[in-house]
């Protein structure tokens, strides 16, 4: 199994097999189809603990990746946190199913994963275009407007 999801919230009914098939799919598109990750869905205030303790910033965020690879194709590439509760402000205020926001959680963190960066505006650019491209292979169509203000100040 490529993905394997731990519950660690109470806030929302998660289906844990959706994050594997969103996994599936993004490490089959870079490549990676041998690989692994870890999914953990958590609360706010157990992402923003988490990042502030690895990256310094006392804030919550939607999601984290924490890169872990070993030489060599396959094995475990990492693990994703993504905070339930910032998805369901996202979705609700993007008019999305929450389903479809915790998968484009999941592929946006397998791609920090295997070396995307959002930081840069460029780099940015281009991860969001993969993104779509990766969703678009999904059974259902994704509207444009959710990479519309992703983490809003």
């Amino acid at each position: 199994m490529p993905a394997r999801v731990g519950n660690r919230q109470a806030v929302a009914v998660l289906d844990a097999r959706a994050l594997g098939r969103a996994a599936e799919r993004t490490l089959a598109a870079v490549g990676r189809r041998g690989s692994e990750v870890e999914i953990a869905v958590v609360d706010d205030a157990a992402i923003r603990r988490l990042n502030h303790a690895y990256r310094g910033v006392a804030r919550r965020t939607d999601v984290l990746a924490f890169p872990l690879e070993t030489p060599g194709l396959g094995g475990l590439l990492g693990q994703i946190v993504i905070s339930v509760e910032a998805a369901v402000r996202q979705a609700t205020r993007l008019r999305v199913p929450l389903g479809l926001e915790l998968a484009l959680l999941v592929t946006h963190g397998v791609l920090h994963l295997v070396g995307y960066d959002d930081r840069d505006p460029v780099e940015a650019d281009l991860m969001h275009r993969r993104e779509r491209a990766i969703l678009g292979q999904g059974p259902r169509p994704v509207p444009a407007r959710l990479w519309t203000d992703l983490l809003p100040a």
